[in-house]
């Protein structure tokens, strides 16, 4: 891929990016003020790609997918020419503001600038920006070279050009861009990881479940299917009937686990239909059997797979 792409921020998540883009052939450059930093995220570079080569999963020697990603301690010299900064600084407003005034000023009129942060948003980082118009989120999972998907996130000022050209960026990388529509605290990704978080730690509190069993029902259960597809496939492929006989089946009793939580959320017919209407665009109600044989196919590879990792050991030999 004939493309420079900037990072700034040497830690895991920085790494991570440059891993996504060096693997494609992209140039990367990757900037962090502190010198320890960097030395740090050379080693951590060549020994993720070690792995992923270990595992089938590069197309080129470690060594030379490495050799596409320069440090440098210069933020002019890393953004010099490129068409894409992503920036992986800590999470912190005041830190992300004063670097996106930076980049803003010394980055090519033509670049994105991208912030990777999981909670703020672009409005609140480059509001006051002479070209906020090409500012957005794109906040990765991590690590970003094994999660392909990645949230776009523009600001209300966000150019349609720049989102577009984002995704475009993203799934040439070989990502997994969604656009989210309108800026809300934690975008999908984070939304989702919350309403189970803050049920799993309910359950615990209130004497229902150990932890080990709620990460096993997550493991063995439901994140393995999720694995393969998502949370409204899985209704749809869970019931003859699809989607909408799940909603009439088994909505009512979601709603009432909702209210004991305090939360007023129905599937309301409109919803419901909405969301059906969706996702048979993609999914044909005709090819139900077909799509349950794939979800079964799907995690039976899966099962081979983790049977062949085998369980994590711990240090007294116990699994």
């Amino acid at each position: 891929m004939s493309v420079t792409i900037a990072i700034t921020g040497a830690g895991s998540i920085g790494v991570g990016w440059a891993i996504v883009w060096a693997r494609i052939g992209a140039t990367v450059r990757l900037h962090d003020p502190v010198a320890e930093a960097l030395r740090g995220s050379e080693k951590a570079l060549l020994h993720t790609l070690e792995r992923l080569a270990a595992g089938g999963l590069l197309d080129a020697e470690p060594a030379a997918v490495a050799a596409r990603v320069r440090l440098t301690d210069s933020l002019e010299e890393a953004v010099e020419n490129v068409a894409h900064v992503q920036e992986c600084a800590p999470e912190s407003l005041e830190l992300k503001r004063s670097l996106f005034r930076e980049l803003d000023q010394i980055a090519a009129p033509g670049a994105t600038l991208a912030t990777s942060s999981s909670a703020l948003t672009a409005s609140q980082i480059a509001a006051d920006l002479p070209g906020r118009s090409r500012c957005l989120v794109a906040h990765p999972g991590n690590p970003p070279y094994l999660l392909p998907v990645v949230e776009l996130v523009p600001a209300p000022f966000t150019s349609p050009e720049t989102v577009e050209g984002a995704r475009k960026l993203f799934e040439a990388a070989g990502m997994s861009p969604i656009v989210v529509r309108r800026e809300v605290e934690g975008f999908v990704f984070n939304r989702l990881q919350g309403a189970l978080l803050r049920e799993a730690y309910c359950l615990v509190r209130d004497g229902v479940a150990s932890v080990d069993d709620v990460d096993r029902v997550v493991r063995d259960g439901l994140g393995r299917r999720w694995g393969v597809i998502g949370p409204f496939e899985t209704a749809e492929l869970n019931t003859r009937g699809g989607i909408e006989a799940h909603a009439a089946t088994l909505g009512p009793a979601y709603a009432r686990m909702g209210a004991e939580r305090g939360q007023d959320d129905p599937w309301t017919p409109d919803l419901v239909a909405r969301v059906a209407e969706e996702l048979h665009e993609r999914l044909p109600p005709e090819r139900w059997a077909e799509r349950v044989a794939w979800r079964d196919d799907a995690l039976i590879a899966l099962e081979r797979a983790r049977r062949e990792s085998g369980p994590f050991a711990l240090s007294g030999g116990a699994a």
